[in-house]
């Protein structure tokens, strides 16, 4: 082989490592902008040949500092994929990286010290505990993030104080209403700043107000903050919050982004 034919052949090889490298980088850049990969995420309930199957192969990403709502009826499962992508329940099948951890290979307490550090969530049922205060609700969370008890005490008065209870905060739930519970659970779930933010009907108890007040919190802890928001909702109002709306019916998602315009005129 001659000279010219030597300098072509290893320009070639030189330029095919550059394209394969870039190839390499690009998907590396790419995974780590991916704040939740779902898999083939299956989940059935039941006994035997009576067995429900709620998650029939669902395939789920949501990228860092997203705001995506997942929006079906009633029995769709969209209740059931939040609880598997968030470390709440193990699916019967599938994988489900978050933060690039895969969730389901973790031992149980590894999955809790995950969860304890990364994850906010906030539940339709409140999950509040009955002989707290407000303010002590909020503060059990970032005492198990081992803040110190003055900023403890600070950042959960702030939080409350940004959902509009600077006046319950040493009110128990007994003397809270339904839509005062679900502001201090979405304060408890936002003070420690979770990278994850995994909501199940956070507007359910809440007026029309109060809803806006918490999908702005919520979009500016993605915004701002960087957190990922994974919203399960009926509330076609959070439709203008939201990044992405993801739609799922009976147990399939149908739609990765649906368009806003199909819900906001309900």
């Amino acid at each position: 082989m001659n000279t010219l034919a030597l300098k072509t052949a290893h320009s070639s090889h030189a330029a095919a490592r550059h394209e394969e490298g870039a190839d390499r980088t690009a998907a590396a850049v790419g995974a780590a902008t991916l704040a939740l990969d779902a898999r083939g995420v299956e989940k059935s309930f039941g006994k035997g040949a009576i067995r429900t199957h709620v998650l029939k192969g669902v395939d789920l990403t949501v990228e860092q500092g997203e705001i995506a709502l997942v929006m079906g009826p009633s029995g769709s499962g969209k209740s059931t994929l939040l609880a598997a992508v968030s470390g709440l329940m193990r699916p019967d099948e599938g994988e489900v990286i978050a933060l690039g951890e895969s969730l389901w290979e973790m031992r149980q307490k590894a999955l809790d010290r995950f969860r304890l550090k990364n994850c906010g969530f906030i539940f339709q049922g409140f999950n509040l505990f009955a002989a707290l205060t407000a303010r002590q609700q909020v503060e059990v969370v970032l005492k198990y993030g081992g803040q110190s008890p003055a900023k403890r005490r600070e950042a959960a008065e702030k939080a409350l104080s940004d959902v509009g209870l600077s006046h319950r905060l040493d009110n128990r739930p007994d003397r809270l209403s339904g839509g005062e519970k679900q502001r201090v659970a979405i304060a408890r779930a936002l003070a420690k700043r979770p990278r994850l933010i995994f909501a199940d009907e956070p507007t359910s108890a809440l007026d029309g107000e109060n809803g806006q007040i918490v999908m702005q919190l919520l979009r500016n802890s993605a915004k701002e903050q960087g957190a990922t928001v994974l919203c399960v909702t009926h509330d076609a109002r959070l439709a203008a919050f939201a990044d992405r709306i993801i739609t799922i019916e009976d147990g399939r998602i149908t739609s990765t982004n649906a368009d806003p315009a199909q819900f906001a005129q309900h």
